[in-house]
């Protein structure tokens, strides 16, 4: 735990806000000490609802490292993950997360998750946005091509 680095996190988010106009969420990744990448909020500048900090950090931090995991690298941001996020962080790998700011907090500003948490957990007829399986057979032959694959690469 170093507070520089979330001092850093913080800091990106404030000027994100201040100079850019952008959301207010700023995150650092950090290996052995160093930082390895950054990333602020640019969802409104990109037309990118994916521009999340925590996931352009991660994207930068893959591209600058050379590789899809990120173990051994820690997370710094200025608030609590959204689910987005939180799968980004997972399927990273990334070995701790320090947060400054609750969930809660970033819902009392207009950056309300709690939809997406319930939603996950209703079957897929009933959420908001109708999740329709169709073709699954069909689909099925990806996954055997990729369970027969000699080129495959696991993660």
């Amino acid at each position: 735990m170093d507070r520089t680095f979330m001092a850093r996190a913080i800091q990106l988010s404030l000027d994100n806000v201040r100079s850019a106009g952008g959301g207010p969420f700023g995150c650092v990744v950090v290996k052995d000490g160093n930082v390895v990448a950054e990333g602020v909020n640019q969802v409104t500048s990109t037309n990118d609802p994916t521009a999340h900090a925590e996931v352009l950090a991660i994207r930068h931090a893959c591209q600058k490292l050379r590789c899809f995991e990120l173990r051994g690298c820690d997370l710094y941001t200025s608030c609590e993950p959204c689910p987005m996020c939180l799968g980004a962080i997972y399927w990273a790998r990334i070995e701790k997360v320090y947060f400054g700011n609750l969930a809660e907090d970033a819902a009392k500003i207009g950056f309300d998750d709690s939809a997406i948490y319930s939603e996950i957990t209703q079957p897929h007829a009933q959420r908001e946005i109708p999740m329709i399986q169709m073709m699954r057979d069909e689909a099925l032959a990806a996954f055997r091509a990729w369970e027969e694959s000699p080129r495959k690469t696991l993660y």
